[in-house]
């Protein structure tokens, strides 16, 4: 009941929206309308029984061969209704309950009643005989009543069976055909033996009169209710009897009736529709949709008026729409041929054209002639004088009524007149087709150029006069003349003019509109700005101008009529790099052609009652801009389908889907739910994962996708109706793409160990690799040094040996205590001295090329110097020896080699330790003895004067990263320590 209510107040509100339409007298059908047909090769249904309009917006078709639904764009038909299966494809009854659930009557069979959450089919076990649905209607109060072939079941509102309403309740059980819910509260029974009543609170029908077969019923909006004889008669029904004696006729002809919201009832005939706006009077053919001017076939089965006000139609070839007319195409008894559009002297409008003769004209057509005679041009003057371009010359109507001529000079018979303006001494100019120049008439004189200098010789094709008085003309080829104070100025694509022909000029306020052949611009502040509009419009070919007093802007133009909002021309004023929004009206709108490209212009002009006037090349229309018919509803907007990698999926009612590992590439399928002019609904989407920006879908209702990864998505759909109304919530759907194993989480946590095993694998054979080769270079040095070693020793050190025998034995033949002998001692000292540096070379060959562990090599040196020294040695070894690097073992060997050295021959020590200890940490060598000790300034400078073993200790241990100390003190020896790090030792 709420519903209802609801659906009551915005018929209300439709109502009054169109009430200016319906105060004026209607014109032929297809004036009011605009006709669309579809038949069976556009997929629409033949032979339709039923329509219902959802509340979800869809239109639903019945038909024998299927249930359809349509959003405006294309058919569907469909074995299924949100997702449940039907039982047959034969449908008879349809009926969309307020609460969204779809009531499916079959020919043969029960009702099935679908809803978003579940579906049932009514049989026997819940009532009903398979007999067959002929009507379905829901009551007010929520009851669903069908009108069965063995009489009427009804389902009470939360019910679970039907029950039948036979005899015991007044009413037949058989023939059966409608059930209408007066608007008084009354039940009405359309039957084979007539028409039955209940009025609201009673618990039996009544029979109605006449008592006659009566089918088919319709309430109309005084409340009478029409019945259908079969037999193509419609009766007035009442509930109580006739007078005595009097015969009962039928007072329409027609097999099917509707009352539109509007109140005007539609019938239809054998061969198509007729609209009567009196029932009483016939109606004439201009009110009737028929084979002969498109309807999609005869026989009629099924009207409705849908939500948006517009009528659909069933035949039995196809489906039929009337949608209502924002514009209004005058009706004509004559057809024009390039009507020109003329002010009359009290402001209204009149029309003439290059065939017939100057009318004053209302909505409702022609009302009489003004002036006889063809005419091209007019221009009507501040004081109501109308000045009108014949084919003889210049006519001119005063505002008495008479009329006079100023005929051609003889140059210029045959020509006609283009565009006229009086200048603001009240001359009148006149522009002349072919090319031929303007003309200035003076006391009836023509005067070619007016006298003025620099007029471009090329056509004129419209005049206006500024708010300064000056004078302005168009031409082709992009350029404009002003005349002022006798002098004419030239405008042109300097001045930002580059309309190409242009058409027309219109004074608003001290700035000048110029609309053209490539689009409209506004001269202000010495130069031309273009006026583009949203999506790239640029409003070509325009040939009418107004500015409307509350500043809208309208323009005429070759793609139909367009509005532009006062707000958005302000903006667009403060910055011209701003497009414009607007509206436009066309063909969809009832327009019939299009705006002249040359002439007769202005195409477009504001009569005084605040309607504006276009003309076409064969039509003249109006429309109101304070009353322009508006859609109120919103479109909803539905998800219809997803097709992932080539394979169709449907919608779950959760709307969350979840397609298949792997998928890469996605289209969805979406729609609006607007039936009136889907050709202007907008639909923008975003895939949420992917998209950031809303996409607009142009001239399509479908989303594709591409290399998509996995992951959850969220699609989301909008759409706006023709008026920009759009939808606050839109529709949404959740998409889910799990990832295949080599996409998913384990397999990338796999293949990063792996990697990572594999480059670590790499790294040890490279690093192993690099090892092998270092000591196998090191071998091979080692090798050489050893061999080098062994030479010296072999040849050098064995032959100095030999010759300082050699000279030890002559030296004894000199005397004891001779300079000789001295100085040859002396040199045989220092060539000792040199031969045991020599040995010492050797040995670092010899140790450097050693593989034995340090504290080995290192035992070895010590015992030698202990064998020649008067100390005692000692090793000790903490820790299990570990080979160490080879740059190490060298360093930390000359290092040790020198401490032990310097130990033994200097520190005259009676004891010597060398002490090694290998850690987990580091290794360290310690050489320490009980000698002599070092000098405090020795141990404060780091090095002796003229000496530089401990330098190149210190040196030798910065190679390697090691930390060296030195502690000692005069008379208590001196302990050397060096400690390399582990990770740098071994």
């Amino acid at each position: 009941m709420i519903q209802r209510a609801l659906q009551y107040l915005f018929f209300l509100c439709l109502a009054t929206v169109l009430r200016p339409a319906l105060a004026e007298a209607p014109g032929p059908l297809l004036v009011d309308y605009t006709h669309t047909a579809w038949n069976e090769l556009d997929g629409a249904p033949a032979g339709a029984t039923k329509f219902a309009q959802g509340a979800d917006g869809w239109l639903w078709i019945s038909s024998p061969t299927g249930l359809y639904r349509f959003d405006g764009v294309s058919f569907e038909r469909t074995e299924r209704v949100f997702g449940h299966q039907l039982e047959s494809s034969n449908v008879m009854a349809l009926a969309a309950a307020p609460d969204g659930a779809l009531w499916v009557g079959y020919r043969a069979g029960g009702v099935s009643v679908f809803r978003k959450n579940g579906a049932h089919t009514y049989t026997e076990n819940d009532g009903l005989q398979p007999v067959g649905a002929l009507h379905i209607e829901v009551a007010p109060d929520g009851a669903t009543w069908v009108a069965m072939r063995d009489g009427v079941a009804v389902l009470p509102a939360g019910g679970k069976r039907f029950h039948h309403l036979g005899p015991e309740a007044g009413l037949p059980t058989l023939g059966v055909f409608q059930i209408l819910f007066s608007r008084d509260g009354t039940t009405w029974v359309g039957t084979n033996t007539g028409a039955f009543f209940r009025p609201q609170g009673e618990a039996r029908f009544k029979q109605a009169w006449p008592r006659k077969t009566l089918v088919s019923l319709a309430e109309a909006p005084d409340g009478t209710i029409w019945g259908n004889d079969f037999e193509r008669g419609y009766y007035k029904i009442h509930t109580a009897p006739p007078a005595s004696n009097q015969a009962v006729l039928p007072e329409v002809e027609g097999a099917l009736m509707r009352f539109d919201r509007r109140g005007a009832m539609w019938i239809t005939q054998p061969d198509g529709l007729e609209r009567r706006l009196d029932p009483a009077k016939r109606s004439n053919p201009a009110q009737r949709l028929s084979i002969e001017n498109g309807i999609s076939g005869p026989m009629i089965g099924a009207l409705l008026e849908d939500r948006e006000g517009s009528l659909w139609i069933a035949t039995s070839q196809g489906i039929d729409r009337l949608r209502p007319n924002r514009l209004r195409t005058v009706p004509l008894e004559k057809q024009l041929e390039f009507p020109a559009l003329v002010s009359g002297p009290s402001g209204d409008l009149w029309v003439g054209d290059y065939a017939g003769d100057l009318w004053s004209f209302s909505r409702a057509g022609r009302i009489k002639r003004e002036v006889a005679g063809k005419l091209t041009a007019s221009y009507t003057g501040p004081d109501g004088v109308l000045w009108l371009g014949g084919m003889d010359g210049v006519v001119r109507r005063a505002t008495d009524g008479v009329i006079s001529m100023i005929r051609f000079p003889d140059e210029l018979k045959t020509l006609r007149i283009h565009a006229m303006q009086q200048d603001l001494d009240g001359a009148l100019w006149v522009a002349i087709s072919s090319g031929k120049g303007v003309y200035k008439i003076v006391d009836g004189k023509w005067i070619k150029w007016g006298g003025v200098q620099g007029i471009p010789d090329l056509l004129t094709t419209s005049m206006a006069r500024d708010q300064d008085g000056n004078l302005w003309m168009a031409h082709l080829r992009s350029l404009a003349t002003i005349i002022s104070n006798g002098k004419a100025r030239t405008l042109g694509a300097e001045q930002g003019l580059q309309l190409g022909t242009v058409m027309t000029l219109y004074a608003d306020a001290g700035n000048m509109w110029a609309g053209g052949e490539k689009g409209v611009a506004l001269y202000r502040n010495g130069r031309f700005a273009a006026l583009l509009g949203e999506h790239a419009e640029g409003f070509r070919g325009v040939s009418g101008i107004v500015r409307m007093p509350g500043g809208d802007l309208w323009l005429h133009g070759a793609d139909g009529l367009y509005r532009v909002p006062a707000a958005g021309l302000a903006a667009w004023m403060k910055d011209a790099r701003k497009p414009v929004a607007f509206e436009r009206f066309d063909a969809h709108d009832g327009m019939k052609g299009h705006a002249p490209q040359l002439r007769p212009v202005p195409s477009l002009k504001l009569a005084r009652d605040g309607f504006l006037w276009y003309a076409t090349t064969g039509s003249v229309g109006t429309i109101d801009p304070q009353n322009i018919l508006r859609n109120p509803i919103a479109p909803p907007v539905e998800v219809v389908g997803v097709t992932a990698n080539g394979q169709r999926y449907a919608i779950p009612e959760r709307h969350l889907i979840r397609l298949p590992e792997g998928t890469r590439s996605l289209q969805v399928d979406f729609t609006a739910l607007s039936l009136a002019l889907p050709e202007r609904v907008r639909l923008r989407y975003r895939l949420a994962g992917m998209d950031r920006e809303w996409q607009e879908a142009v001239g399509r209702r479908q989303a594709y996708f591409t290399n998509l990864a996995p992951g959850k998505y969220r699609f989301e759909v909008n759409g706006s109706n023709e008026d920009g109304l759009w939808n606050s919530r839109g529709a949404v759907l959740e998409i889910d793409i799990p990832p295949t194993f080599i996409e998913s989480t384990w397999f990338k946590l796999l293949m990063v160990f792996v990697i990572v095993m594999t480059l670590f694998i790499a790294y040890a054979m490279r690093l192993h690799y690099l090892t092998r080769q270092m000591q196998e270079r090191m071998l091979e040095r080692m090798a050489e040094r050893s061999r080098i070693a062994r030479a010296l020793h072999d040849t050098l050190l064995q032959s100095v040996q030999s010759l300082l025998l050699s000279f030890d034995a002559h030296s004894r033949y000199l005397k004891e205590g001779s300079p000789e002998r001295d100085c040859l001692n002396q040199t045989l000292d220092f060539a000792e001295k040199l031969l045991v540096e020599g040995r010492d070379q050797i040995l670092d060959l010899r140790a450097s090329a050693s593989q034995e562990h340090l504290e080995q090599i290192l035992g070895q040196f010590g015992k030698g110097l202990a064998a020649h020294g008067a100390h005692a040695f000692e090793v000790n070894v903490d820790g299990s020896p570990r080979q160490l690097r080879q740059q190490v073992h060298d360093e930390l060997y000359a290092i040790a080699r020198e401490g032990l050295f310097n130990a033994s021959r200097y520190a005259g020590a009676s004891r010597i330790e060398l002490a090694v200890e290998y850690s987990s940490d580091s290794v360290n060598v310690r050489i320490a003895d009980n000698g002599r000790g070092l000098d405090a300034s020795v141990v404060a400078s780091g090095h002796r004067p003229g000496h530089w073993g401990l330098v190149g200790m210190r040196e030798r241990a910065g190679c390697i990263g090691a930390e060296i100390e030195i502690d000692s003190k005069p008379g208590e020896g001196t302990t050397i320590s060096v400690t390399v790090p582990a990770q740098k030792a071994y």
